[in-house]
């Protein structure tokens, strides 16, 4: 009998674990063409809310200051889409960079990571 009721209980917590808000994302990546040094470069990343509970994003995460990301401010309602936009500054960067942003929300899956890759080519090359 208490085994019967332990699976009744893990069954029950594994369904409420499966509702939420969640991402989806058409690409997580970006790959930039080769830039010159000094150029702001900017991309949106677009997601789709395909949870079943408002998607609210809180913060985000970066190695360098160079990289930012601008997010929707409002919860994002399951089933509605959203844009992240990334803008990434090149002066004093050279050669291969690739860059991943954490992104902190109430999405099953934290954090979320978002990246993009692109070559600097410095300004006397």
């Amino acid at each position: 009998m208490r085994l019967f009721f332990a699976i009744i209980i893990a069954m029950n917590s594994a369904f409420a674990l499966t509702g939420g808000a969640e991402f989806s994302f058409k690409d997580r990546s970006y790959k930039f063409p080769d830039t010159p040094e000094g150029e702001l470069l900017e991309h949106d990343f677009h997601f789709t809310n395909s949870g079943d509970s408002p998607l609210i994003i809180s913060k985000y995460e970066v190695a360098c200051s160079c990289t930012k990301i601008t997010f929707p401010q409002e919860p994002v309602a399951p089933g509605k889409s959203g844009v992240i936009h990334l803008t990434f500054d090149t002066n004093g960067k050279y050669g291969f960079q690739s860059r991943k942003v954490h992104i902190y929300s109430n999405a099953s899956k934290r954090p979320t990571v978002i990246s993009f890759k692109v070559t600097v080519i410095p300004h006397n090359e």
